[in-house]
């Protein structure tokens, strides 16, 4: 038998603004800590977006920026 203690600190992850990993606003510095990949892969992957759609990802990372906590320091 074995003694499980629920943390909830490691066993949520929550979606926040980088304030170490940023260029622009920490959007994808956060995105990335969120989803365990380097931060350069999305930021590649946005520029590629938004050649892509026309410009369309613009309003959609500046959305981003807006409705995402920064992280606590």
């Amino acid at each position: 038998m074995t003694n499980s203690v629920y943390t909830p600190e490691t066993a949520t992850k929550k979606l926040r603004r980088s304030k170490t990993d940023k260029m622009l606003t920490g959007v994808c510095g956060g995105w990335a800590t969120y989803l365990g990949i380097d931060a350069n892969v999305l930021r590649i992957g946005l520029v590629a977006a938004v050649f892509l759609s026309v410009g369309i990802a613009i309003p959609i990372y500046v959305a981003a920026a807006i409705l995402t906590p920064e992280e606590d320091s």
